[in-house]
């Protein structure tokens, strides 16, 4: 009788596993159709007029010290416990017109972990820094980090630190102000926030960047490395964006452009999205005369609105294969029809930027096209009353809940690129409602062909259905087509705010992160501040000697940070490797 019984039981799991597969297959199939043919109710948005492109040279230029050679700056507050919050969110904010029900690209099946841990973890930057050098905290920390041959730079909110690849600190930290010290536009001088770090493979340069908020001229600061080591001297250059305060920019790299995507905001009521390409050949090599492009697309336009949202972001490549001459330059938003922006459907909108660096330079900004996505709702159901809509441990006043900033129409960085020489695949993020009152990760796999054609290719969100909250994610490719997608975590139980990782591998089933999920570092404690902003953008990248290894920097919390007066969030920098990737 148990031999039976036992033969029965594995009947039924037979049949269940046959079951599971036949949904998995059914899936891939319906997300390939997804990609391939829209919703009927789709009707894209006819193509704006032509933006006019504005040419200028860089209104200053140095060369720094040598990075190495920088003190720490103690700068006294005189409120040692002031919070502060860098760049308070302003502009429209996107209002939920009524709960939508299901996630139209959510993974059915949770499957076995078989994701490789972690090869190495170890401390980034921390509040403790901020206060260390300005006392004062600062949120939110705005992770990011990039990695190059032998050393990752880390860049949160107002300090920056250089590392080996071993995790050793050879620079920092270093108040972002301290960078542009003697700089001729004083206001590069003063620590601002939103810092991006970027490298560049094709140049072997780093660029670290700042923007200014004193006004009533505003700067995009950018600091390119003079050589290979990024804790050495670098160019300086200061950008003019006139009385429009750029925020959140984002920074992308291209064969001959630095590309920054920023959120503008004029003097009264305007507001847009500033589209920027920097002359790169000429900053790599020092050139004064650096120039650059800028595109301004009018958010206050009602027909504009919902193709830019709250932000594009720019294409940044992985690996060595550089984008074919002459290539358009994408730059990618999305759009949710359950927002109040005038989106009347889901999409993925995506610009085209083209730039010839010439005696007499030419520029474009056009849409290319609306590829119609499966259905997501990105509105979380405590806005738009409430940003902080995620719940922590042993937490009870909404007002200590995480922000998940999902409202926010846009992507999450990076817009990672690959040439992959038959195609060019560009991947991306956003946090949604994944299942009623729980965050997920809606990601996507755009193709363009050799046409210049763009298709979705694949999209899924990332939730296993445990109730645990997953949102601001940051996802790349390794050059075998791996994916690895890298979040926050949390929920109102038992895990605290935490550092995962998730990945698929390029001949799975599409839409399925099939690995299961790996863990950088799990939080022991709570952020119990009155200020709920979380990073507004966290960092995965490539590690270029090999091509496979995935870098990911994110914030977590520990009780002793919790705990202390002084401390507060922490950044894990943490490296993995995908299966079948050598």
């Amino acid at each position: 009788m148990k031999t039976l019984r036992r033969i029965s039981r594995n009947r039924a799991f037979t049949h269940l596993r046959i079951l599971a597969a036949v949904l998995l297959v059914l899936t891939a199939a319906a997300l390939v159709l997804l990609a391939v043919s829209p919703p009927a109710a789709a009707q894209p948005t006819a193509h704006p007029q032509p933006l006019t492109p504005k040419f200028s040279k860089a209104v200053a230029f140095d060369v720094s010290p040598a990075l190495r050679s920088l003190a720490l700056a103690k700068k006294h507050v005189a409120d040692p416990s002031k919070l502060l919050e860098i760049r308070p969110e302003g502009g429209p904010r996107a209002r939920s017109k009524g709960y939508k029900s299901g996630d139209g690209a959510l993974q059915l099946l949770s499957p076995t972990p078989t994701i490789p841990a972690p090869l190495l973890t170890f401390e980034g930057l921390s509040n403790q820094d901020n206060f260390n050098i300005f006392g004062f905290r600062v949120n939110p920390p705005d992770p990011n980090g990039e990695v190059g041959p032998n050393h990752f730079v880390e860049m949160i909110n107002l300090v920056f630190a250089v590392y080996d690849k071993a995790g050793n600190l050879l620079v920092g930290p270093v108040d972002t102000g301290s960078l542009w010290a003697g700089f001729p536009i004083t206001d590069c001088t003063d620590p601002s926030g939103d810092p991006v770090v970027l490298y560049d493979q094709f140049m072997d340069r780093w660029l670290l960047s700042q923007f200014t908020t004193a006004g009533p001229e505003y700067f995009n600061c950018v600091a390119i490395s003079t050589t290979s080591d990024p804790t050495g001297s670098y160019y300086r250059y200061a950008f003019s964006t006139g009385p429009n305060f750029p925020d959140y920019p984002k920074y992308g790299n291209w064969t001959d452009s630095y590309v920054i995507t920023t959120r503008e905001f004029g003097p009264t009521i305007e507001y847009g999205i500033g589209v920027y390409a920097l002359e790169k050949n000429k900053m790599v090599n020092g050139d004064p005369n650096a120039r650059n492009v800028r595109f301004f697309i009018d958010g206050n336009d009602p027909d504009l609105l919902p193709l830019v949202g709250d932000g594009l972001l720019p294409a940044d490549p992985d690996g060595k294969q550089k984008p074919k001459t002459d290539t358009a330059i994408p730059i990618i938003g999305t759009q949710d029809d359950n927002a109040s922006y005038g989106a009347t459907f889901d999409a993925l909108n995506i610009w085209d930027l083209f730039i010839k660096w010439r005696s007499t330079p030419i520029a474009s900004l056009e849409l290319n096209t609306q590829l119609p996505t499966a259905p997501f709702d990105s509105i979380f159901p405590c806005a738009p009353t409430s940003r902080d809509c995620l719940p922590q441990p042993g937490i009870v006043n909404p007002a200590q809940y995480l922000d998940i900033l999902s409202y926010r129409q846009r992507p999450t960085f990076r817009l990672a690129y690959r040439n992959f020489k038959t195609y060019e695949s560009l991947v991306t993020n956003q946090s949604v409602e994944a299942t009623p009152g729980v965050a997920g990760a809606r990601w996507y796999e755009i193709r363009r062909d050799g046409n210049g054609v763009y298709s979705l290719y694949q999209q899924g969100t990332y939730d296993p259905g445990d109730g645990v909250h997953r949102w601001m994610g940051s996802v790349a490719m390794d050059k075998k087509g791996n994916m690895a997608l890298g979040y926050s975590v949390v929920n109102g139980t038992t895990v605290f705010p935490g550092i995962r990782y998730t990945g698929r591998l390029a001949g799975d089933p599409l839409g399925q992160m099939t690995l299961g999920e790996g863990t950088i570092i799990d939080g022991t404690g709570v952020q119990r501040t009155l200020n709920p902003r979380w990073g507004d953008y966290t960092d995965i990248t490539v590690d270029p000697t090999d091509d496979c290894t995935f870098w990911y920097v994110n914030e977590y919390y520990t009780l002793a940070g919790q705990q202390s007066s002084t401390a507060g969030w922490q950044t894990r920098i943490g490296t993995f490797k995908l299966p079948g990737c050598n």
